[in-house]
């Protein structure tokens, strides 16, 4: 959530940002609002003011010298105070919950150097890593490849739990530990804390994050729940619950930055999402993921979101998959993220071989902090919002579909990047 005075003073600003990402959001009755409210905010204080003098009046030195009518009036002016005290702090809660829910529909300012834009096509390559397969054959996608390998069983699980689910079996199990041992061992090297986090988060968490957790747009798979109070979802990645772990918290300035890495699964609806591109492991409702999450200095939040995304090119490299980095476009930003960069992985059973996105990291700057109220105490004594950032180390069902379609061999079998053979115990999947 953007600074309320920051709106109001850089109206023409928002407005433009939320055009360019094609969002929608009322910039100008946020302003509105916030005038608004200072105006019954000196209003009711001036009432308060007038209050205290009554009461003061009511009980001071000169209280004796007060005849019944002079008594009278006063009384009757502290109820009528009362009485417009209470009608002015409702008038003013009003207004701050209708302020409230237009702010939080604004999002986040974009990096001046962020592409504008709708579309994938509109994002801006900045860098290729590795060399792309030339196979002597007709490759196979993964799909084809999971199931002839039988470490990949789509048909079993949409039997049991629907489409968009799959099993693991076989090698596919090790394969998955691999990938999130692999990455973990990175991020402890790098300094990051390991966490396991729940699959569940509230739902006043997600909206802090940025997500929204109801509506035929959502995402998120909401649980149902008698107390309105206690509503919760699963999570679509561990950004949510790592992001929520400081919720309403002041954390000391010199513990500053922490790293944090969060392994979990990922529930998403995926509604609408079809075609030949989405198909098998590409968008599941349920995957596992490790997440990196950066909680910092504002002054600081550029270079650790270069940080991240050298990590996740380096986890890349290292098993030898060839990949590119865009800066994502205006529109393809979120409404949290003040930049974001993709790692697309080559994929050649992807359309005749092809980019996919892998990973994403995106510094959110202090607009899940406003949200979620963390805070750190700087050295002036004051109060001030951190930066967040976050990004994917692995999102094994898409590693997994880029290891099989990058490593195939000419008789079906796949053989592992060098640097998952320790993990894994093998360094070749064959034919049953």
């Amino acid at each position: 959530m953007l600074d309320y005075k920051f709106i109001a003073e850089n109206l023409t600003a928002v407005t433009a940002n939320i055009a360019d990402r094609f969002m929608k959001a009322d910039a100008a009755a946020v302003s509105q609002l916030y005038n608004k409210r200072t105006e019954l905010t000196t209003s009711l204080q001036l009432l308060q003011q007038k209050r205290n003098a009554n009461a003061d009046a009511m009980k001071g030195k000169g209280v004796q010298s007060l005849d019944l009518v002079q008594r009278t009036n006063l009384i009757d002016e502290g109820k009528r105070l009362k009485e417009e005290i209470a009608a002015a702090e409702s008038d003013l809660a009003a207004v701050e919950k209708d302020l409230l829910t237009e702010a939080r529909k604004i999002p986040n300012m974009a990096h001046p150097d962020a592409p504008v834009g709708k579309e994938e096509k509109d994002n801006l390559e900045v860098k290729r890593s590795g060399l792309i397969p030339k196979f002597k054959f007709e490759p196979a996608d993964h799909v084809k490849l999971g199931n002839d390998l039988d470490i990949i069983d789509f048909d079993s699980a949409t039997k049991v739990s629907g489409t968009k689910f799959y099993y693991l079996k076989n090698e596919g199990v090790y394969l998955e530990l691999g990938l999130v041992r692999y990455a973990l061992d990175i991020l402890q090297r790098k300094g990051f804390t390991p966490y396991i986090t729940p699959d569940i988060a509230r739902e006043e968490i997600l909206e802090g994050i940025g997500f929204n957790p109801r509506g035929a747009e959502s995402n998120v798979y909401t649980l149902e729940s008698d107390d309105a109070s206690s509503r919760a979802c699963l999570v679509g990645t561990a950004e949510i619950t790592l992001g929520g772990y400081y919720s309403n918290t002041i954390i000391p300035k010199e513990k500053l930055p922490l790293r944090m890495a969060g392994l979990s699964h990922c529930f998403r609806r995926e509604a609408g999402a079809a075609g030949q591109f989405s198909r098998g492991l590409y968008r599941v409702h349920q995957f596992t993921k490790v997440e990196m999450f950066v909680f910092c200095l504002p002054e600081e939040s550029d270079r650790f979101h270069e940080e991240l995304r050298l990590i996740e090119e380096e986890i890349f490299e290292g098993l030898n998959i060839p990949f590119r980095v865009v800066d994502t476009c205006t529109g393809d930003l979120g409404a949290p993220a003040y930049r974001k960069w993709d790692l697309e992985a080559w994929m050649p059973g992807r359309n005749g071989g092809e980019y996919g996105e892998v990973t994403s990291t995106s510094n959110c700057t202090d607009y899940q902090a406003r949200r979620l109220n963390i805070r750190f105490k700087d050295s002036d004594g004051k109060n001030k919002f951190v930066h967040m950032l976050n990004g994917t180390a692995i999102a094994v069902s898409r590693a997994i579909i880029a290891i099989l379609e990058n490593f195939q061999q000419e008789d079906g079998s796949v053989r592992l990047p060098r640097a998952l053979v320790p993990y894994c115990g093998f360094d070749i999947i064959r034919r049953k």
